[in-house]
């Protein structure tokens, strides 16, 4: 089965531009904000969107993104809300993939057929789970499959070449490459051995590579995107928004904008750098 991500990836590739993956977290600062961002990011620049589904234990998250997700929660976000957010989106835009990503606790909670169901219905195309391992799949990744959602994994520098192939085996639609290790915010060091690891991940798969922690600007989405499929920004968008927040956390008339507008940043490096 064919999803939007795959059709999406093989249009870029036929276009020889990466992909610009966008990462924010559903219901930050409010639902009603965080639906008009969503809408917004297509037009910017947003090849593929990311949708955090709020987690009180967001282990592998930065504080940026932790803050996040404690804003959407205290807004009243919910993973119901969170789906129904999508199925929203859905509604004027048919063809944008959109990939949650999160923890499995709270789609265990759920309940993980009505959780597929559901995500399928309202125009979910692809999970990230990051505290699910390979060992697992049969909690989530391959009733995913099943559903005709692309399950994608993270590959980090310490998967190493006997690790890898176990990581990739039901992955789908592309590979994660978080370019360091630690928690999402931090900067890339060193783009060389993002290129080498980007080699090295292709040696042992066809998917796609996105490569993703550290880039916040043009620049860095320029020199990403010579070297792999897909650029994924996360903290820096949400430090956009919570740029444009009030004392108590509440939007402001410029913070779809603001996104947007580094949206449009980003895409144009992304973009640049095969020209």
């Amino acid at each position: 089965m064919t999803t939007r991500i795959d059709r999406r990836f093989a249009t870029l590739s036929r276009e020889n531009r990466a992909a610009l993956v966008t990462f924010l977290m559903a219901g930050d600062p409010d639902p009603a904000t965080s639906l008009d961002i969503l809408r917004a990011l297509p037009k910017a620049g947003a090849d593929v969107i990311e949708v955090g589904m709020p987690f009180t234990d967001p282990m592998a998250d930065g504080p940026s993104i932790q803050a996040a997700g404690l804003r959407a929660l205290k807004a009243g976000m919910t993973l119901q809300k969170t789906l129904g957010l999508v199925a929203d989106f859905r509604k004027h835009d048919h063809d944008t993939p959109i990939v949650l990503m999160g923890y499995y606790n709270p789609i265990y909670v759920f309940g993980v057929d009505r959780f597929l169901a559901t995500a399928k219905a309202a125009g979910v195309d692809g999970l990230i789970v990051v505290d699910l391992p390979p060992e697992e799949d049969d909690e989530l990744c391959k009733p995913a499959l099943a559903a005709g959602l692309n399950f994608i994994r993270l590959a980090t520098p310490t998967t190493d070449d006997r690790r890898l192939p176990r990581v990739l085996e039901n992955t789908s639609g592309f590979v994660y490459y978080v370019s360091l290790t630690g928690v999402t915010g931090a900067a890339i060091a060193d783009y060389s051995r993002v290129s080498d690891a980007v080699a090295r991940i292709k040696g042992h798969t066809q998917l796609p590579v996105a490569v993703g922690f550290g880039v916040k600007t043009a620049d860095n989405a320029r020199a990403i995107g010579g070297q792999a499929d897909g650029v994924v920004v996360g903290t820096a968008l949400v430090d956009a928004l919570k740029s444009t927040l009030d004392a108590q956390d509440r939007a402001g008339a410029d913070t779809v904008t603001k996104v947007a507008a580094l949206v449009g940043e980003l895409a144009a490096g992304a973009r640049a750098a095969r020209n």
